[in-house]
């Protein structure tokens, strides 16, 4: 440890971090036109190998929090106050600045009041990447529910709702299976008048949650066995969410769909499928045998880690405006989708670690 900070998810949150702003990089380059917007063979190739491999970012930080968070410790009341300042300020505040200021060329349109009003029920779609904070305010709200149950089950419990938790993982795939054989989609007791069926209640990403815990409490590997395990899991689960997104694009290019096919495309791809759930654990798995403390990590990891809800919150106004000058550079799509990131990241990392040293800098950056 250093500065008693648990320095592997130092590490990983860093990383989750960049992989976010490379996934969001990736995106321009199969979204767009009527939805779904794809130029040619090579973008094409290029979004599924980078993008599948990045999925697993938003199961991790899900990890690196519960890791520390679950089973909560003292009062209830206590343990949201803190969350209200880290969390729900800080979001507040960019959730009202997404809504009155225009990102980077997109001001056309741009209404800030109709913006606002939309607050009252939901994000608005041009901060789409707010989902995240909404997602974990629900699992933060979870936690004092389960807390008691995770410190009674025994290891055998915990094990048998990890496993029931990854049939669910399959739903995405099922899904697709039940409207291929049957013309409907729904499985398990789901309809289109009822989307809770048997498996909705220990889905999503409370598995995540508990995987934390059991790999907090039950899991101290040598490297040889971390390896022996992570390795072929994270390579099944890239291949699984690799070649599903690929064999979905049409063979014709440019290939210039409705929505629908990129949200067909993406099965693969959701946070809690088999695919990403298989990639997430495997590298929680293997950054848990990192301990490096040294001046790398005291002077740039756990900075940035500090302030990473932060640099996440924000990067879609750097983002936005980086990607409207870097294409002109004539660099190859691997490498255009790489150095938006990389300045991206860059950028916001700084801004927020001297906002976070500001007086009421936490109320911004959390």
């Amino acid at each position: 440890m250093g500065n008693n900070r648990v320095v592997f998810l130092d590490y990983l949150r860093v990383v989750a971090c960049f992989m976010v702003m490379l996934v969001h990089c990736c995106e321009p380059f199969y979204l767009g036109g009527n939805g779904t917007y794809i130029a040619n063979s090579y973008d094409a190739l290029w979004v599924t190998i980078i993008d599948s491999a990045l999925r697993c970012a938003v199961p991790l930080f899900i990890m690196t929090s519960s890791y520390l968070l679950f089973p909560i410790k003292g009062e209830t009341s206590a343990f949201f106050r803190r969350r209200a300042v880290r969390v729900l300020v800080p979001f507040a505040v960019w959730s009202i600045l997404y809504a009155v200021v225009p990102m980077w060329g997109c001001s056309e349109g741009f209404d800030w009041k109709q913006n606002l009003a939309n607050l009252t029920l939901n994000l608005n779609m041009h901060a789409g990447h707010l989902w995240f904070v909404y997602m974990l305010i629900g699992v933060y709200i979870a936690m004092p529910l389960l807390s008691p149950w995770i410190e009674k089950v025994s290891k055998r419990g915990e094990q048998i709702f990890i496993a029931a938790w990854a049939v669910t993982t399959l739903v995405p795939f099922l899904h697709q299976a039940a409207l291929a054989l049957f013309g409907r989609a729904e499985v398990y007791g789901e309809a289109n008048w009822n989307e809770f069926g048997t498996l909705y209640y220990i889905s999503g990403f409370i598995g995540y949650v508990v995987l934390a815990h059991y790999i907090r409490t039950y899991i101290d590997w040598s490297w040889e066995k971390t390896l022996a395990v992570a390795l072929p899991m994270w390579i099944v689960g890239y291949a699984v969410a690799a070649v599903w997104f690929w064999l979905q694009i049409p063979t014709e290019y440019p290939v210039n769909e409705s929505i629908d096919l990129a949200v067909f495309m993406e099965q693969s791809w959701r946070f809690c499928s088999t695919s990403v759930a298989m990639t997430a654990v495997a590298m929680f798995l293997i950054f848990k045998k990192i301990n490096c403390s040294g001046v790398v990590y005291r002077n740039i990891i756990q900075p940035i880690s500090k302030v990473s809800y932060g640099i996440y919150l924000m990067h879609m106004f750097a983002l936005v405006a980086i990607f409207a000058f870097v294409p002109a550079w004539g660099m190859a799509t691997p490498w255009t989708i790489v150095t938006i990131a990389t300045l991206t990241f860059i950028l916001c990392s700084v801004v927020a670690v001297v906002i976070s040293k500001l007086p009421g800098g936490k109320y911004i950056v959390g």
